[in-house]
């Protein structure tokens, strides 16, 4: 079990001062101004024009397009290479990466990089210590040169190269011309342009800029307690999966952020269907004993936190239970690993004494998982009894 972490745990010590004076007035323009004509034009010309079905389409797939070129590309496969695409793949991701203006593929990957490298630290380039507001825009709106030293193997790739060559000519004319373009041609040009151009671009861009902030501020932390990483499902829905931040600090070269089945990971389902495509492939995961590992370490750890509350004679016995239990699941899950490995093995096997193992090995395959599943609810009721 985990708990809801307050919002104070990064914040407690004393912020790093923000160098205010080197204010980008380019970036804060186009920051606050693009926010300003999207709260005011959209509305304005929803009521006295309205939007058409078509404008409506080209908007939805902007949306998509340029999400995911961030969050699929210049994040999961630039920043992190947790897998690998083919050049169309890269070139699509990079192009409308470029329509999301939020840097070049280069420059973001580098910023990203030395935030996982330096998170909540001096070097991290947006530093939850700082603030919300620092976390989530305030350091883009500053001057802050940044050497590309942790990006040499991006540079080998002449797409990215082409990419940060020409950034402001794809932003401009993939994110503001071809939108402005398309309405003329529909016969609304300014509509195209408001909506898919300018309200767009806001929408990615504090969509994004959330993980920064509200991912290092508020939620669950149930893989880590070492940074101030969250996941938080609520963002996951507004950033194509990106809002489990706590699974992705501890496991940053996992090409998924959202593991379960039922977790909201559009990123993940892009990137496994282009997979069975052929166009991604070395498609890179954290191992599910690693995973599970983390979570009942991170589970001890808050229980073991209560119980320095408790009387000293429930302690002592809590702790003890906990230490067992801890034990036997721990036993009991490695117990199932191999007899599932066993399994797998036999069963693979084309020589009829193996398949006959595979057959007995079946049994202790069921017994072992019944034995992992027990042990499991034990130690959930004995955590829960624990946090009481």
């Amino acid at each position: 079990m985990t708990s809801a972490a307050t919002p104070t745990t990064a914040t407690q010590t004393s912020k790093p001062r923000i160098p205010w004076k080197s204010l980008d007035l380019v970036n804060t323009l186009f920051l606050v101004g693009t926010a300003v004509v999207a709260l005011v034009g959209v509305p304005i010309h929803l009521a006295t024009h309205g939007f058409s079905w078509p404008i409506m389409g080209l908007f939805a797939f902007y949306l998509a397009a340029t999400g995911l070129s961030i969050t699929g590309g210049y994040h999961r496969l630039f920043s992190h290479q947790a897998f690998q695409a083919m050049a169309p793949v890269r070139a699509f991701f990079l192009i409308f990466g470029a329509a999301a203006c939020q840097n070049s593929a280069l420059k973001w990957a580098s910023d990203h990089r030395a935030h996982h490298l330096n998170v909540d630290k001096e070097g991290d380039p947006y530093n939850i210590r700082r603030g919300f507001f620092y976390a989530h825009i305030g350091w883009v709106m500053l001057k802050e040169s940044r050497p590309l030293k942790n990006v040499q193997d991006l540079l080998k790739d002449p797409l990215v190269r082409w990419q940060n060559r020409f950034y402001t000519v794809l932003a401009i004319g993939v994110g503001g011309v071809i939108p402005l373009l398309f309405g003329w041609w529909v016969g609304d040009a300014w509509g195209s342009f408001l909506l898919v151009g300018v309200a767009r671009t806001v929408i990615v861009h504090h969509s994004t800029f959330l993980i920064n902030s509200l991912c290092h501020f508020m939620g669950r932390q149930p893989y880590s307690l070492k940074d101030s990483s969250r996941d938080s499902a609520v963002v996951a829905l507004l950033t194509y999966g990106e809002g489990y931040h706590n699974f992705h600090h501890q496991f940053q070269y996992d090409y998924r952020n959202g593991i379960r089945w039922y977790h909201w990971d559009p990123t993940k389902w892009l990137i496994k269907t282009l997979a069975l495509c052929g166009w991604t492939s070395r498609l890179r995961t954290a191992q599910d004993a690693h995973i599970f590992t983390a979570r009942i370490e991170i589970q001890k750890t808050l229980a073991q936190k209560n119980l320095e509350q408790r009387p000293r004679e429930f302690r002592d016995a809590m702790e003890q239970k906990l230490h067992l239990a801890h034990e036997a699941l721990v036993s009991a899950r490695i117990k199932w690993e191999r007899v599932k490995t066993d399994y797998r093995a036999a069963k693979r096997s084309m020589d009829a004494k193996r398949r006959s193992l595979a057959a007995t090995l079946e049994g202790e395959l069921l017994a072992a998982r019944a034995h992992f599943l027990h042990a499991q609810t034990s130690w959930s009721m004995l955590i829960d009894h624990t946090n009481a």
